[in-house]
């Protein structure tokens, strides 16, 4: 298998993921639900996997949140619905949203349900041994419907990749701030979105930036040293490492195939300016092209 599989699939099902964060649908399943405020849909949505998981435990798993964060949101979900009816509530949103995105020719189509079936022999696949949420999403029951066949194993290969992420990071000794602080000097997000976004303190993501400094990561204006982009490339290619083994079981044909059928559903999502600039991930419109 060519070098580089796990990265370039991952470009290209990341934007389908998520969905679950930024299309409306997403939202109005929350709504639906009784969860209130968009941080509640987001935790009760992406964590309903783990079952009602104590807040420390989802802070573990997302890593990069402040525990405020998480306890703001959870477990005061629970009380409003039930980590079962939100499972079914993202999956009926994600049909919902793929086929107005898509359109319902595309997800009728037989190739939208050979890219579902081929995402989840490679999910079915991927080693989620030390990655939890990984391997929740992929103790969950195969949906009939394509969409939601599609959108449930990529999100168990983003969870599982996530997870690998999480575990290079504490390797590395790059704690959440860090590791964020690096992101965004890298320029892959915007430092103020993640930092907001994730509800840091300024003085907490300010001392992190200071050790970064003081460790010959960051140069004074805040750009990446020469050693700041090695660690940074380090981490990434630790992850994507971590992340080949589903594509290995694939195979190289039938990986290349599935980026193929998902290349232009990801190309959907970015036009359709669901996806903020400077997202968290570090998703761009520029970032998924053929043959890369």
């Amino acid at each position: 298998m060519a070098d580089g599989m796990a990265r370039a699939l991952w470009e290209r099902y990341e934007p389908v993921h998520s969905l679950v964060y930024f299309a409306p649908e997403a939202r109005r399943a929350a709504e639906g639900l009784g969860l209130r405020g968009f941080w509640m849909g987001y935790f009760a949505l992406r964590a309903a996997p783990l079952g009602a998981a104590a807040p420390a435990v989802v802070t573990s798993c997302f890593y990069v949140f402040h525990p405020a964060r998480v306890t703001r949101a959870l477990p005061d979900a629970w009380s409003y619905t039930t980590p079962a009816e939100a499972l079914t509530a993202r999956l009926e949103a994600m049909d919902a949203a793929m086929t107005r995105l898509f359109g319902a020719d595309t997800v009728g189509s037989a190739a939208f349900t050979q890219a579902a079936d081929l995402a989840w022999e490679a999910a079915a696949g991927a080693d989620t041994a030390g990655r939890v949420l990984g391997a929740a999403n992929q103790a969950l029951e195969r949906p009939a419907k394509p969409t939601a066949r599609l959108w449930q194993a990529l999100t168990t290969l983003r969870e599982q990749r996530g997870d690998s992420h999480v575990a290079v990071l504490v390797g590395l000794g790059l704690g959440p701030v860090e590791a964020m602080v690096l992101k965004a000097a890298a320029g892959e997000s915007d430092g103020a979105f993640l930092r907001e976004t994730r509800k840091w303190p300024q003085d907490e993501w300010a001392a992190a930036v200071g050790r970064l400094r003081a460790d010959g990561r960051l140069t004074a204006d805040g750009t990446l040293t020469p050693a700041g982009a090695a660690l940074r490339a380090q981490a990434e290619a630790l992850t994507d490492a971590a992340a080949e083994g589903p594509w290995a079981a694939l195979g190289a044909e039938r990986s290349g195939r599935l980026a193929a059928l998902l290349e232009p559903l990801a190309r959907t999502v970015g036009d359709s300016g669901l996806l903020p600039a400077g997202n968290p991930v570090g998703l761009t419109r520029v970032t998924y092209p053929v043959g890369r």
